[in-house]
Parts: C-alpha cells; sequence; structure tokens
C-alpha cells in the first residue's frame, strides 16, 4: 500500500530524519544508497513496516535542495483501514516532526543564523512517548554501541512482527508483563530492568497518560517537576524527554557536554565548572537551546565522518559517540 504524505515546504526527509540518533536505533534504519527511511510501527496490536521516501530517487545527490517540501511516498507492507491509516500518519508525524510550525523555525534562525542557510531546526524523535522515554533511559550511562544493541533486543524479543519480518518496538502493555530479570537476561538491559519495566506498567495502567504530558498548556517546570518522580528519570534523563517533547528550554548535560566544551568552545576547568559554562554558554538562546546546543554537536559529528545521511547504521552509527568520532578523525 502506498500513501502520499504532505510536508512544510522546507522539509528535507535526508536532513530532516537524519537529524538525532534516534535515526540509527531499532526499529528505524536509515539507507545512504536509496535514501530512504525504513520503520516498523504497531499501530494498536498490528506491526506495520513503511519504506519513506522523497522526490524522484533518481535525482543525483547535489540536488538534494531541489526535494525541499516535496511529499513523502509511505510504502506500507500491508494494506490498512481508515483507522489504521490515520494513526499511520498521526505517528510518522511526531517521528519527523512534520509538525513543527515553520514561524518556530524562523524564531530559531533569527537566534542562531548558523543554521538558516542549512536549514537546521527539526529533530526527528520516535512515533509514541513511551518509546522515546524507554530509548532514554537505555543511552543514560553505557555507550552508544551498547545501546543500539539494547534497542535492538527490545524489538526482536518483544516487539511485534510485521509482514517483512521486521519487528516495531515494544508496547508498554507488552513490556509490562516482563519479569525484570528475564528483560535483563534477554535484552542485555544491565540494571535498567525493572525500572523499564516500572514505567512500562505506569503507561500500560494509566498512571502515565501522554495526552497529559503532551499538553503545550502545562509549564516546563511543572513538567519537569513530574518526570523526575517517574523511576529512573534523573536530571539528564528528564531534560532529555523534555526537548523529546519540543520543549527545548532545558539541555540534558553528560560528559558528551563535557567533551564539547572542552573540544569545541574551548572551556577549562573541572567536568563541574565546565557543565556550568556549557549551561550558561547556551542560555541566550532561551526556548531554542537545546536546538543550538544539539546542532552544534550534531555539526561537530558531521565534520568528522560527512553529512548525517552518508552513515550506514552497522559502520559508522556505531561510533555516534562524539569522543569516538573524534578519535577516529
Amino acid at each position: 500500500m502506498i500513501v502520499r504524505l504532505d510536508v512544510p515546504r522546507e522539509y528535507l526527509l535526508a536532513r530532516d530524519v537524519c537529524s538525532y540518533g534516534y535515526f540509527l536505533l531499532e526499529p528505524n534504519h536509515w539507507s545512504p544508497d536509496a535514501r530512504a527511511f525504513r520503520t516498523t510501527i504497531d499501530l494498536d496490536g498490528r506491526a506495520v513496516t513503511v519504506r519513506i521516501t522523497q522526490g524522484d530517487l533518481k535525482q543525483p545527490t547535489r540536488s538534494f535542495a531541489k526535494l525541499r517540501g516535496r511529499p513523502l511516498t509511505v510504502h506500507a507492507d500491508a494494506r490498512l483501514s481508515k483507522s489504521e491509516g490515520e494513526l499511520l500518519s498521526t505517528r510518522l508525524s511526531r517521528l519527523l516532526d512534520l509538525c513543527t510550525p515553520a514561524s518556530t523555525l524562523r524564531d530559531f534562525h533569527a537566534l542562531d543564523t548558523r543554521f538558516k542557510k542549512v536549514g537546521r531546526g527539526r529533530l526527528m524523535r520516535s512515533p509514541t512517548l513511551f518509546e522515546d522515554v524507554i530509548k532514554t533511559v537505555t543511552s543514560c550511562n553505557v555507550q552508544w554501541p551498547s545501546t543500539i544493541v539494547i534497542n535492538r533486543r527490545l524489538c526482536e524479543t518483544l516487539g511485534t512482527r510485521s509482514a517483512s519480518g521486521l519487528h516495531a518496538f515494544p508496547t508498554p502493555e507488552k513490556l509490562a508483563r516482563v519479569r525484570p530479570a528475564s528483560l535483563r537476561a534477554r535484552c542485555r538491559v544491565g540494571y535498567r530492568d525493572a525500572r523499564i519495566v516500572e514505567l512500562a506498567r505506569m503507561f500500560a495502567d494509566g498512571r502515565i497518560d501522554p495526552a497529559r504530558i503532551e499538553d503545550p498548556h502545562r509549564s516546563d517546570d511543572d513538567l519537569l517537576d513530574e518526570l523526575l518522580d517517574w523511576p529512573g528519570i534523573g536530571p539528564y534523563a528528564a531534560a532529555n524527554i523534555l526537548q523529546l517533547l519540543r520543549r527545548f528550554s532545558r539541555l540534558p548535560l553528560d560528559t558528551e557536554s563535557v567533551r564539547h566544551g572542552k573540544a569545541v568552545l574551548g572551556f577549562t576547568g573541572t567536568p563541574k565548572q565546565i557543565m556550568k559554562r556549557v549551561h550558561d554558554h547556551f542560555l541566550p538562546m532561551g526556548a531554542h537551546r537545546f536546538r543550538s546546543y544539539w546542532f552544534e554537536i550534531w555539526s561537530f559529528y558531521e565534520q568528522r565522518h560527512g553529512p548525517a545521511w552518508t552513515w550506514v547504521r552497522e559502520t559508522t552509527g556505531t561510533q555516534f559517540t562524539a569522543s569516538k568520532l573524534q578519535s577516529s578523525a
């Protein structure tokens, strides 16, 4: 089944889907040669694998700019009912960040003019809040290659299988039924086992309501306080979930921030002092702080291994951590 998906007039699939590390994690897969993004999404119990392209694939890569704003072609591996088609469109819109208004991007580019010419502004994420939360947990206190393995195991072991034989990310209900010890053994999640299961149970039984969490009328401070009450969610994870909720006023600072402060911004001092300086450095960006911070880091990555749309998940993707990219330069 083929579906056309309209996009904002400046949207460029290769640039905007390859804008955040989750494009390297299962069930997501970007093919540089085919210039296609593939993912598998659970549509309320039925997994569907989709392959997404933009424009005429026979165009040379030097003409990427001409693809901006062209509709996306979504190839699904199964026929969809009307309700499934609507749900798929909603989840793809979230994943591809199609809902961010053009006016928001103009505001960002007015504050940080470095990214206006290249059009950076949109950030991909997961099709559901639950997947974003679990992916955040699996990326804390762990090297990136291990995060890749954990997410692959979660999908292959617990995700619903599509007609193509690929697996969606597991639903809260599926993860909620798994014993923590079994999850640790089968998916290599380590000490995160109990907290992942408890988070799944909280989503499954309604204690965490995505609609309430994604309510745009709530303040960042109020939402941050709630996130910090969730099992396994500390300051870094909470700030990262905020940006995945399109709230960019906080920075998820960690050792990568210290490395960036030293290598790119030239800051000196103890890790705590450098982290504070990184925090203060981006304060003028206001509501766009994370965008400015992230795209500066992303530019560093791309200087080492080329544009992200050329990265291969199984090779370059395993070196996503900036310290590895730096050492390989």
